[in-house]
């Protein structure tokens, strides 16, 4: 993987992570299309871009770097989340999760992950630990039948399709929840795959008039929002942690796909103008950790603000987690502070982890998918 491709994919991944931010202060940084309508599909996307064909035939090395990088710091988080939800439960009488059983700790996080609200953006971990592991068998398996690319793609284009209406047709228990949420983000994997191998170096997606027939296509796919009107539906957007695509069949796939081409022309457009800003660089390393800080961030901020107009605690208690103070006046500065703090702390979370074993976290070497 050359250098370029590799930075320009660090890139993708801080523009991921800050469309999941922005996104849980309910507001969108690509203006057209609406917070939960593509960023999960980006993420399992460039999963897919980094996968490589060695491990094809090293599949006991791929499951042990996808635990090291993936399940070990996610239950190091949820050990950690366990004693925060605890500390506010005693300073607030608020406890900010499900009961604390042997199953909510162990169990719960590849079902729901919402064990503990403060770090049920970490449910992404476990789903996309279960999604490549699958992958990687579903993926040899087809080329044992056959080589041909468009064969592979079918297959798995089928998969994602096919999620959206098994999530109307059957109950969505929770295995069936992990079965509808897999088939879906297999398909946006496999993409990720085809176009680093087949689309990337070999046919340019990103002249004026696929930027045009992307434009209208998502005009036209505007029609089916629902300006996060409840009573309407969700629209564009999906809640895929929930199997939730209300009433539409394909927009959800489409979606995705005009969203993760916007991604990717976005960072072929500013690639050249933040490729040597640290910073920039820095959050594509620590996405893992934004992830799964950033709640308690934008938890502690409120605090300061409530504390510092006189409002008692026992208001915060009264809204769900993602409830920011005065959002009108203070959004952009919850998301400017979130995404520096949060940043900063990885950064500080991986230099203490080298200071103390002498080598990189298994979470943030080149190798892993978040």
């Amino acid at each position: 993987m050359d250098k370029i491709f590799s930075n320009e994919m660090n890139v993708l991944k801080a523009l991921a992570i800050l469309l999941v931010v922005s996104g849980h202060l309910e507001f969108s940084l690509l203006g057209i299309f609406p917070p939960y309508s593509f960023q999960l599909a980006l993420f399992f996307f460039i999963s897919g871009c980094l996968f490589k064909d060695k491990y094809l035939n090293e599949v006991s090395t791929f499951v042990e770097r996808r635990i090291k990088s993936l399940l070990v710091p996610y239950f190091w988080y949820n050990l950690f989340y366990l004693g925060v939800t605890c500390l506010i439960f005693k300073l607030t009488g608020k406890f900010w999760g499900m009961p604390i059983s042997f199953k909510n700790f162990f169990i719960t996080p590849f079902l729901n992950g919402h064990q503990f609200d403060l770090s049920c953006p970490l449910w992404f971990v476990t789903q996309l630990f279960m999604t490549m592991i699958m992958f990687l068998f579903m993926f040899r398996g087809l080329n044992a039948l056959t080589k041909n690319k468009f064969i592979h793609l079918g297959f798995f284009a089928i998969l994602g399709i096919l999620a959206i209406p098994f999530a109307k047709i059957f109950p969505v228990t929770p295995l069936m929840l992990i079965v509808i949420r897999t088939m879906f983000s297999l398909f946006f994997v496999y993409l990720g795959y085809f176009y680093t191998h087949y689309i990337k170096d070999n046919y340019n997606i990103f002249t004026p008039k696929w930027f045009g027939a992307v434009f209208v296509l998502q005009s036209i796919l505007w029609m089916f929002n629902r300006d996060y009107d409840p009573e309407h539906g969700i629209g564009l957007s999906y809640v895929l942690v929930w199997a939730r695509f209300d009433e539409q069949l394909f927009v959800p796939i489409i979606t995705a796909l005009t969203g993760i081409w916007a991604s990717l022309f976005t960072v072929k457009i500013l690639y050249p103008y933040v490729k040597d800003i640290k910073f920039v660089q820095d959050m594509g390393k620590v996405t893992y950790h934004i992830m799964a800080n950033h709640l308690l961030v934008m938890y502690i901020i409120t605090a300061i603000f409530m504390y510092i107009n006189g409002i008692s605690i026992e208001e915060r208690a009264n809204h769900d987690i993602y409830w920011i103070y005065n959002p009108v006046q203070t959004t952009y500065l919850y998301f400017v502070l979130t995404m520096v703090i949060t940043t900063y702390l990885g950064i500080g979370q991986k230099k203490l982890y080298q200071r103390i074993f002498g080598e990189k976290k298994p979470a943030d070497n080149k190798d892993n998918k978040q």
